[in-house]
């Protein structure tokens, strides 16, 4: 008597977590994240370029950003020097007329060079400005420019001894007779000083020793101290704030291209990377998971043959065609002959001629031979190869 065994329970149901998971978080939450990121950005950008905030103004002795000279001008004045900071020629000559002062000269990019000759005192000019030629007669720039870095003085100019090392660069020059340059750079001098007809006039190449992120580095302080500091006031000259309203004496109006620019292309070019950003975000998020395919796949090797096939007669190699028939052929038909893998031609085209009966020269020149001149030939190559190989085969 059989008896049936009962069925199978059926397998228990697959359970699945309901709870939230991070991946699910942040899909349901991610643009809100995306918004609120944005909003601080935009808040942040606006508090850095905000109305009140102005551009930095290179070598400015009121200006507090990195590229200012405010901390030169502030320990100028802690040891009792006069500083003085004017925007226009008119007002340098004013305070020229109060007493003997030094005119230090940073740009002059809206000023008058023949205008600004005029003014008696020490001159100390600061970079390659324009009417270098007038401002300081016997002066000539060395061509291109010196990449600025750590420099010893290697001169005897009291101020750049005390000193010592100091970021220079910028330019080289060179000066008049009786000319005491230092900071040597190619046969120049970044630091040149001379008298002239009764006052000294001292040229710097490069003017970043002075500003507010390079002044504590190396002999830099010491050095714009003691070029400044002469027991005379200073009158600081530095572009206008205002270039439009600059001094009249300096003949017809020049403009920057910082005044040629729109006033909201601070706010377009920030509203543009941040639209850049979004972009790069929406576009280059992931399209889902990798697809995983099992390996390995199973080809069929006429789908290879033919595959390869196709290739050669698109190339019109039949030369490379001709080589793999003839070299599988040799392959398969040594170890049938008793032939070594090494074997030579000639071993294998005898044995072959003797196994088979075939003229030994047809025999060479199918498998040595020369390689078929058109598919007609090479087809008919790859049939005796194969005529060749069953005669062995049923022998």
């Amino acid at each position: 008597m059989s008896v049936t065994a009962p069925p199978a329970p059926p397998p228990p149901a697959e359970s699945r977590s309901t709870s939230p998971t991070a991946r699910s978080v942040w899909r349901a939450w991610r643009m809100v994240a995306l918004v609120g990121v944005v909003t601080v950005l935009v808040s942040v950008i606006a508090l850095l370029v905000g109305p009140d905030r102005g551009p930095s103004r290179p070598l400015d002795p009121d200006d507090t950003t990195l590229a200012g000279s405010k901390a030169l001008a502030e320990l100028l004045r802690a040891r009792g020097v006069t500083v003085d900071r004017v925007d226009s020629v008119r007002d340098a000559a004013d305070l020229a007329a109060t007493g003997d002062r030094l005119l230090l000269i940073t740009d002059m990019m809206y000023f008058d060079e023949f205008s600004l000759s005029r003014i008696p005192g020490d001159r100390l000019i600061v970079g390659n400005v324009f009417g270098l030629e007038v401002l300081a007669p016997g002066v000539r720039t060395r061509p291109g420019q010196v990449r600025a870095r750590s420099r010893e003085p290697e001169c005897s100019l009291p101020a750049a001894v005390a000193a010592g090392s100091a970021y220079m660069g910028g330019f080289a020059f060179h000066g008049p007779s009786g000319t005491t340059g230092c900071y040597r750079f190619g046969g120049g001098s970044t630091l040149i000083s001379f008298p002239d007809s009764g006052r000294t006039i001292t040229v710097v190449g490069d003017g970043s020793f002075m500003s507010n992120q390079r002044l504590a580095e190396d002999g830099n302080a010491a050095l714009a101290i003691n070029l400044l500091d002469t027991g005379r006031p200073v009158t600081w000259l530095v572009r206008p704030d205002n270039p439009p309203r600059r001094d009249l004496t300096a003949g017809e109006s020049r403009r920057s291209i910082y005044d040629l620019m729109p006033a909201g292309i601070v706010w377009a070019l920030f509203m543009s990377v941040i639209a850049l950003a979004l972009t790069a975000f929406w576009r280059g998020r992931r399209l889902g998971p990798v697809v995983t395919e099992k390996l390995p796949v199973i080809v069929r090797a006429a789908e290879t043959v033919e595959g390869r096939g196709r290739l050669y007669r698109a190339r019109r190699a039949r030369q490379r065609a001709a080589d793999s028939l003839r070299a599988g052929t040799i392959d398969r038909l040594t170890p049938r002959l008793g032939l070594g893998s090494g074997a030579g031609a000639h071993e294998v085209v005898a044995a072959l001629a003797a196994r088979t009966g075939q003229d030994p020269q047809q025999i060479g020149a199918a498998l040595y031979g020369s390689p078929p001149a058109d598919d007609a030939g090479l087809v008919g190559l790859a049939g005796y190869l194969d005529f060749i190989e069953r005669q062995v085969s049923e022998l």
